[in-house]
């Protein structure tokens, strides 16, 4: 039964091993299995998966995998199980020798996010080594006079098991001399020894022959032979004696060759030959430990033969043996223990666990970029490894299990500014002094759409001629993204706005790839100034960004309007019909061209000039105001029909130009109506009283209506003072307030127009004026009551005011501007008319009424003034549009003159009316015919004088 209990723990163990029943533990965050060595490729170890809390389908997809140090692959994982099974077969004897815990160590990476977990694989030993003596065959010659209890050092036999498994007992044969004695070292090896139990007699046996068996501790044992034979020697019955039985000594790794580690020496008792002693190594030294040290065999010195490296050897034991010379020799034996010391010698190694995977540069603080492990093949301080990063990398290492790291991101990233980072890895150990290496990892950066499109400019100003092509180039617009690929590919668009109600696409087209702006058709500088829209840059970025450029478009005037006649009016005819007397003087007022021109600046610039003349010596006409005045006193001899072609041209390239023909009717009894108006005064004040009743209502209704646009007026003003300043009162340049509005009327008889005007305004505006026109020539006086009107409609109103009043009968209002901007003045010597009035063009003729223009001009050439130069300035001063020359727009400051009479109408209500300046040197001087007094006129002084 004792057999039996002691086999049967046996055969459990050994059950328990080869069914693979492996455990784990965790400990610090790792796993560890434990399995016999030698087993089947193939055998499970354990469930690594579930063992990781993972699922069996997400160790596939997360590409789990093994990274062993030991560089040998022993496991691998079954990826549709999820079991740790042995891929190669493993000899613990070869991993760990004769260390009594074998520890394998495995680190499973798995990524997605990038996680290391250590397994560490304990390799349990079984027996499956025999015990092993080196040499089979020992001889030893003993003196037949040795004493009884003299001890024969034997050579120990090796197991390569450990634990239960290894050397355990000798046993020798039986014999009648001999006993087996067995000592045990410190470190557990058991050593052999043979002792004399009862003197040897070489008379009745020369040769013993013993067997030594070694057994170890495994279920069933296994054993080693080696055979003993002694010969018994007559005489030289001393053995050399050590000094010391042991020799304990330490040497530091890399000593220089030829070193020495100690001197031993022996005695021998005996004389001569047999006191003779030679050194040598113990018989069972091996091969490698003969490579390293060398024995003088005179003087007993072990020196070093070889490089001594700590990493591949800590300790040495061996034996010396001393021999004598005698017959038959007599030896001694010694051990000598050699403990190394470590150096550092050993720079640490860094290893690249896994690939850095590139980071995207809006990474999160803490992503694993790389798995990085150290390790120093010295010990103790000397083997300890810290590793340190580069200062001024966004990246840190975080340390995670027994010398591994974790590269992780430590800052926000920026691919614009640093694409990639070469990260330099510092390794240093404890040693002293420390040795230190270094491992450069690159770390690309994925580009993110994080920088929106940037353009050139962000304001881009065209200038575009007018008339030009359609599909014509405006401008090109450029942008650029830092980002790169699909996140800085750009497309340019219109956004989607509007001009005058017109989408803005309808004018122009942006090619989407490259930025050109192309015109959708051709413009029209009077339709439309300028315009500006937004030009959108979008990249392909998931999200896109986009930004906006703003491009403003100035459209530049041609000379592409021929000028205008207002006056006299195509309505009227193609010929104008006017009436003079026959007693006219030098410089009298005939009529007056006016004419405008759609253009702007220079081109608008329009000057007059007498073409034809049925008498070029009686009339001229201004360059500037169109007048049309007689250059001398018409005599007996002119003709009573007088035809005028009057050439009207601007200043553009090329001219345009129109004509005008005015046919003079010169009459001798011109006055006659005039005087038989006065005779009949008594008969038609009924028809007099009832044009005065019109003019009180038209008064008293443009009274009621300027009121109520002061309350309205000063309504909102008080609306909007909260947010900004008064808008009820206007500073000039002089600082002159003037908050109230003046009423003016003035009433004219003078010449063949009769007119009242009702002026309201400050003196440093225009003015409105609302004017009652009486045609002499109509039997009941016909009454036209004109409202302000804007320059858009003029022509059109003109039209019909023209086809139903006579010749005499037309007016025109202009719309309400602000003063002309003082950079468009000219100056004194180049202003047109008699202000500046210079060498006429030639067939210009005489030009009459010059002179200082001290007041305001006439409604017709403020017109002009505004419509042909102060519109397209004020826009395009506000817009930033292109400025003209000075020097070819005229300064309409002038005075108002009134058809048919020399005298001069002002706008100024501070400023009484002027007469005309006499006409040039050049002209004789003659005094003007005073107007006959008409009935009216009498009348209304008369009520004067009464008041």
């Amino acid at each position: 039964m004792g057999p039996v209990m002691r086999k049967m723990p046996t055969k459990l163990w050994v059950l328990l091993l080869f069914n693979l029943t492996a455990f784990w533990n965790t400990t610090d965050a790792q796993i560890r299995y434990s399995i016999p060595e030698e087993l089947k490729e193939g055998s499970v170890v354990g469930n690594i998966a579930k063992d990781l809390g993972l699922e069996v389908a997400e160790i596939s997809d997360r590409r789990l995998r093994i990274a062993s140090e030991s560089g040998k692959q022993y496991f691998d994982v079954d990826l549709g199980k999820g079991d740790l099974v042995v891929n190669e077969r493993i000899d613990r004897e070869e991993l760990c020798a004769k260390s009594s815990s074998c520890l394998l160590p495995l680190e499973m990476i798995i990524e997605n996010p990038l996680n290391l977990y250590r397994v560490e694989i304990e390799i349990q030993d079984i027996n499956d080594n025999y015990p092993v003596f080196q040499t089979h065959e020992h001889v030893l010659n003993i003196p037949e006079s040795r004493a009884p209890g003299t001890r024969f050092r034997l050579e120990s036999a090796q197991d390569a098991d450990v634990g239960s498994h290894s050397l355990q007992s000798y046993t020798l044969t039986k014999n009648d001399n001999f006993i087996l004695d067995v000592k045990t070292n410190k470190d557990g090896t058991k050593l052999p020894e043979l002792i004399l139990e009862k003197s040897l007699d070489r008379e009745k046996q020369s040769v013993h022959t013993l067997l030594l068996t070694a057994v170890d501790g495994g279920s069933p044992a296994r054993s080693g032979t080696a055979e003993i034979t002694i010969r018994v020697l007559d005489n030289n019955d001393n053995a050399p004696v050590f000094e010391k039985a042991v020799y304990d000594t330490q040497l530091a790794e890399n000593s220089p060759l030829g070193v020495v580690l100690v001197t031993v020496k022996a005695v021998d008792q005996d004389e001569g030959v047999n006191a003779d002693i030679s050194y040598s190594f113990g018989p069972h030294t091996t091969e490698a430990l003969q490579q390293l040290f060398s024995v003088d065999t005179i003087t007993g010195e072990v020196k070093v033969k070889s490089p001594i490296d700590y990493e591949s050897g800590t300790s040495y034991k061996f034996d010396i043996i001393a021999r004598d010379k005698g017959a038959p020799a007599m030896e001694g034996v010694c051990s000598i223990n050699l403990d190394i010391l470590d150096v550092n010698d050993n720079v640490p190694e860094i290893i690249l666990k896994s690939a850095p995977s590139p980071v995207r540069e809006d990474a999160p603080v803490g992503t694993v970029v790389a798995l990085i492990s150290a390790k120093d093949a010295d010990k103790g301080d000397n083997g300890r490894v810290s590793l340190s990063i580069g200062s001024g990398m966004p990246f840190a290492l975080k340390p995670s299990i027994s010398n591994n790291y974790a590269l992780v991101t430590a800052a926000a990233l920026d691919r614009e500014m640093y694409p990639e980072f070469m990260v330099e890895i510092r390794g240093s150990d404890s040693g002293s002094p420390p040795l230190t290496s270094k491992k450069n990892i690159k770390v690309e950066v994925l580009d993110v759409n994080d920088n929106p499109p940037v353009f050139t400019q962000s304001l881009y100003t065209v200038y575009v001629k007018e008339n030009g092509a359609a599909g014509s180039i405006l401008c090109s617009v450029s942008a650029t993204d830092s980002d790169i690929g699909e996140n800085a590919k750009l497309t340019y668009s219109v956004t989607n706005s509007k001009k005058l109600d017109i989408p803005i696409s309808s004018y122009v087209y942006i090619n989407s790839e490259n930025g050109t702006v192309f015109s959708m058709h051709s413009f029209d500088y009077e339709k439309i100034k300028v315009f500006e829209f937004l030009v959108q840059a979008k990249d392909q970025g998931v999200p896109s960004l986009t930004s906006n450029a703003t491009v403003h478009v100035f459209i530049l005037d041609q000379n592409d309007n021929v000028p205008a006649i207002i006056y006299p009016s195509s309505a009227m005819g193609s010929v104008s019909h006017q009436r003079m007397p026959r007693s006219a003087k030098m410089g009298h007022l005939v009529t007056k061209v006016t004419a405008v021109d759609a253009d702007s600046g220079h081109n608008a610039w329009i000057s007059y000039r007498l073409a034809e003349a049925t008498d070029s010596s009686l009339f001229a006409v201004n360059l500037y105001t169109g007048e049309v005045r007689t250059k001398r006193s018409v005599s007996e001899q002119d003709d009573a029909s007088q035809r005028l072609l009057i050439e009207i041209k601007d200043n553009g390239e090329p001219v345009q130009s129109t004509t005008v023909t005015v046919d003079i009717l010169i009459e001798d009894g011109l006055h006659e109506p005039i005087s038989d108006f006065r005779q009949k005064a008594t008969e038609r004040d009924k028809k007099n009283s009832k044009i005065t009743f019109y003019l009180i209502l038209s008064l008293a209704s443009v009274s009621v209506l300027s009121l109520l646009t002061f309350f309205i007026l000063l309504i909102k003003c008080a609306r909007n003072s909260r947010g900004s300043g008064s808008c009820c009162i206007r500073r000039d340049s002089d600082g002159y307030k003037n908050p109230n509005r003046n009423l003016q009327i003035q009433l004219n008889t003078d010449g063949p127009i009769k007119y009242v005007e009702v002026l309201g305004g400050d003196m440093m505006s225009q003015s409105q004026s609302f004017g009652s026109y009486l045609s002499p020539m109509s039997e009941f006086s016909d009454l036209t009551l004109v409202k302000p009107s804007s320059t858009l409609d003029f022509k059109d109103t003109l039209r019909g005011l023209d086809a139903s009043l006579p010749d005499s009968a037309w007016t025109f209002e202009c719309q309400q501007q602000k003063p002309p901007n003082n950079d468009w003045r000219l100056p004194p010597n180049q202003r047109p008319g008699p202000s500046g009035a210079g060498p006429l063009p030639e067939g210009a003729g005489v030009v009459a009424g010059t002179g200082p223009w001290p007041n305001p001009p006439t409604e017709a050439e403020q017109l002009q003034a505004l419509m042909a130069g102060a519109n397209a300035v004020s826009e395009a001063t506000a817009t930033m549009g292109p400025r003209y020359n000075a020097q070819y727009v005229p300064d309409y400051r002038q005075n108002v003159y009134i058809p048919g009479s020399t005298a001069t109408l002002t706008a100024n209500p501070q400023q009484p009316p002027q007469q005309a300046l006499p006409p040039p040197q050049a002209m004789p001087p003659t005094d003007a015919p005073k107007a006959a007094q008409t009935p009216a006129s009498k009348k209304k002084s008369t009520k004067k004088d009464k008041k």
